[in-house]
């Protein structure tokens, strides 16, 4: 990023195109927050100042504010806040390849006032870009030749892959539970953050930062109010009479059951203790906005356990993460809880649903070719004993009638029908014929 001679402050169009998506879609943020952002691989924010004021220069940006943060030697710093002008907005969305009406606001009272929050979400942002940082050397100055033994830079250390490219990413989205996107009802919410690309493997995720300066039953309160929003329809417009969620007016659709994921990422330093807490408490009182209904099987076999699946049509996948996390493993790394999951899992495996329909009619399906295998089994067995049974079978002497083996039954011999007439008859004693003829001879005295 080298120097310019048409600028004051010798910005390149790269540096200024740079810092315009930057604050394009995080709308306000320092410096440093931008070179971590955009370009990590830079020594320091000076880069970025030179394009920032080249900028201001051009009625592009402005700065209304400052903010104080503490480096990493414990030193407080304070640094300008930068946001857009209404011009800056439009070429912004000239950068990001956006619609001006999609770009919302300046955020120039946020900046004045610090922007404790929107500095925030700048920092989630990063985390979730985990932008490369590209190697580069220091600039040789105006007549200074470079030392022909000039060390190379070196290799960045190499850092976890992110949810990108920054265009895929918004902030401040309006999500009207009433009214309109442009006039939206009281009670209405703006996500923190919004992903949407479509075709990726998470085509659209939701994004809430917490600074733990609202209590649990306010975070709680929110995924409800992100609840009614996606439940909201409209007509389709085809005629048809059909409705479509209002989501799906702006977004891409989800391939997955229920309504879009919304991650909550805490950002406040806190005990593992009093943050897990904190996680837990938020779930428990927004539990029937993501937990899902119950369906139990109709019928278990005796000696089987109940099975059932959960039905997570009209809830919301919610996950959890700290910023800490976030940074130091990147969006696909194993740092996210979601409600109702055991343990941290990556994102792609958090945002999948193990206990669902899908789930149970694998297993439903295993069981039933189970019961195919063993009624085959058994029919196969008893096609054996019958085959068996019918090359030991013989001819009854008697009534000519097949015999099969039988207890009871000798081989060869009589069947139980003519075994049993036989014994059923009387028996009859045999008499001696009367010796001397007929009326035999009286024997003499």
């Amino acid at each position: 990023m080298g120097g310019s001679k048409v600028r004051r402050y010798g910005s390149t169009g790269r540096t200024r195109t740079m810092c315009l998506e930057a604050l394009g879609v995080v709308k306000v943020a320092t410096p440093e927050q931008i070179r971590r952002l955009m370009c990590p691989g830079t020594k320091d924010a000076a880069t970025v100042r030179g394009g920032l004021k080249d900028l201001e220069a051009e009625k592009l940006v402005i700065s209304p504010g400052s903010a104080v943060r503490v480096n990493a030697a414990g030193i407080r710093i304070t640094e300008k806040l930068w946001t857009l002008t209404p011009a800056g907005l439009d070429a912004a969305a000239v950068v990001l390849d956006r619609p001006a009406k999609e770009m919302g606001g300046t955020a120039k009272a946020a900046a004045a006032s610090g922007a404790k929050h929107a500095r925030a979400v700048t920092d989630v942002l990063t985390a979730f870009l985990q932008t490369p940082p590209e190697p580069t050397s220091p600039p040789v100055r105006k007549n200074q030749l470079a030392p022909a033994d000039r060390a190379a830079p070196p290799e960045p250390a190499a850092r976890p892959d992110g949810l990108g490219p920054l265009a895929a990413w918004s902030t401040e989205a309006v999500l009207p539970t009433g009214g309109t996107f442009l006039a939206p009802a009281r009670g209405s919410l703006r996500a923190d953050m919004v992903f949407a690309l479509p075709g990726h493997d998470v085509p659209l995720l939701f994004v809430e930062v917490d600074n733990g300066t609202e209590g649990p039953p306010v975070v709680a309160d929110k995924i409800a109010r992100y609840r009614r929003f996606f439940a909201r329809r409209v007509s389709a417009g085809t005629g048809t009479g059909l409705e479509v969620p209002l989501w799906r007016t702006v977004w891409p659709d989800s391939p997955r059951d229920g309504h879009p994921p919304v991650a909550l990422v805490f950002t406040k330093d806190m005990g593992e203790k009093a943050m897990l807490a904190r996680m837990r408490e938020v779930g428990s009182l927004s539990r029937e906005h993501w937990c899902g209904e119950w369906i139990a099987d109709g019928y278990t076999p005796e000696g089987e356990k109940p099975d059932g699946y959960r039905d997570y049509k009209g809830t919301v996948p919610l996950l959890a993460t700290t910023l800490r996390q976030l940074a130091a493993h990147g969006p696909h790394g194993p740092v996210w809880w979601r409600y109702g999951h055991p343990v941290l899992q990556s994102l792609t495996d958090a945002l999948d649903n193990p206990d669902d329909y899908r789930a149970y009619s694998v297993r439903e399906e295993a069981r039933r070719q189970a019961r195919q295998a063993e009624e085959e089994r058994v029919r196969r067995e008893r096609a054996e004993e019958r085959r068996a049974l019918e090359a030991a079978k013989w001819t009854c002497p008697t009534c000519r009638r097949s015999v099969y083996p039988d207890t009871d039954l000798t081989p060869g011999g009589e069947c139980r029908p003519c075994l049993n007439y036989r014994r059923s008859q009387p028996d009859v004693p045999e008499q001696q014929p009367a010796r001397g003829g007929l009326f035999g001879r009286r024997r003499r005295t």
